[in-house]
């Protein structure tokens, strides 16, 4: 994907996520990866229904969004990165800001775990850049 500047950056509505940053501060600050659940992601991403054509992927890409043929090509040993978006008076939530084609594929060969790198809240404010917000604009206010 393509963003503000050369690199791959992951877009979620006005939010844009720099995985080349992501990757370094991972690379700086190294963890453990967790076992993400391939079968709850891809239900979440509209992965299950991408043929379908009355449904609409609210999070995910669209039917025609995603290239299958790339997907069964990726290495599911990488690790996908998930962010987490702070909501003011709430928990995080976690957002899958890389590894989506990764996760079509193991959906596809019925693997049912994956390897995830988890951001804290504090380094996607690092990594993510909003054009109405500027760097760091992660924290959606509840209504009012």
């Amino acid at each position: 994907m393509t963003g503000p500047g050369p690199g791959q950056w992951f877009h979620f509505g006005p939010w844009v996520f720099s995985i080349d940053a992501a990757q370094a501060l991972i690379a700086t600050a190294p963890r453990d990866t967790r076992a993400l659940d391939v079968a709850t992601w891809a239900t979440a991403y509209g992965l299950t229904r991408l043929d379908d054509p009355h449904t609409v992927s609210v999070i995910g890409p669209a039917s025609t969004g995603l290239d299958r043929a790339y997907a069964m090509t990726t290495d599911l040993a990488t690790p996908l990165i998930v962010a987490q978006l702070t909501i003011t008076g709430q928990s995080p939530a976690p957002l899958l800001i890389d590894g989506v084609h990764r996760l079509y594929r193991a959906r596809c060969e019925g693997v049912p775990r994956l390897p995830a790198y988890l951001l804290t809240a504090e380094e996607t404010r690092q990594i993510q850049n909003n054009t109405l917000l500027g760097p760091g604009g992660t924290t959606i206010a509840p209504p009012p």
